[in-house]
């Protein structure tokens, strides 16, 4: 008797994994949009929280993105400000040389009522991710009718957010916003176009499987 409930539940589990597989493989592109959303619309909501006066959770939003993202105001949007973005130059003038003596406290430096607040992230990054919500969401139209991006032209598209990003990073030239924008937008296009396309095609392998298990 007890082997016979052994097994009822043994087959019990697997019908529910199996259903949860089939869930999921339906499901991926929902999933991770919503993973994506989150994450990129995080860092929007922290200077929002910041402009409204909620200083304590905004900053764990911060602290909580620190580790993922530079945060150097002059490579940061500013939200709920003049302007959308300043220049290291243009912020010394306004904040003071000393505010931003090193890169700590550069990063420390979130905003302020007269200039707005930054986001808890770059602006390649704001292009990046807000780049691959945006294609997730036009993919889900047209999954069943796109091709994938051929790699050779996936990795051309990611040459300049590569190029940018590293020429910036020692120190070769300091990028501007838009050149920012338009790079990190190329690399989620360009990783969406390639990825996705693979990925619908294995979860439609695997809703097969399961479906006719």
């Amino acid at each position: 008797m007890a082997g016979v409930t052994s097994l009822e539940r043994v087959e019990a589990l697997t019908v529910f994994l199996d259903k949860l597989v089939l869930a999921l493989a339906k499901h991926w592109l929902l999933l991770v949009n919503l993973v994506i959303a989150i994450y990129a619309g995080l860092p929007f909501l922290a200077p929002t929280l910041m402009a409204l006066g909620y200083t304590w959770p905004a900053k764990v939003i911060y602290t909580v993105y620190e580790p993922l993202c530079h945060q150097l105001p002059q490579r940061s949007f500013f939200l709920f400000g003049p302007r959308l973005a300043y220049p290291f130059e243009t912020l010394q003038e306004l904040v003071g040389p000393e505010t931003l003596a090193d890169d700590s406290l550069a990063r420390a430096f979130i905003g302020n009522p007269t200039l707005g607040y930054k986001m808890a992230y770059c602006q390649r990054d704001t292009a990046m991710y807000g780049s691959m919500l945006l294609a997730g969401m036009i993919f889900g139209l047209v999954r069943r009718r796109l091709r994938p991006l051929p790699l050779a032209i996936c990795l051309i598209l990611l040459v300049p957010w590569a190029v940018d990003g590293l020429a910036q990073l020692v120190g070769f030239y300091e990028s501007t916003w838009q050149l920012r924008t338009i790079t990190g937008s190329l690399f989620g296009l360009a990783t969406v176009w390639f990825a996705y396309p693979y990925l619908e095609a294995g979860m439609g392998e695997l809703r097969r499987t399961v479906g006719t298990k």
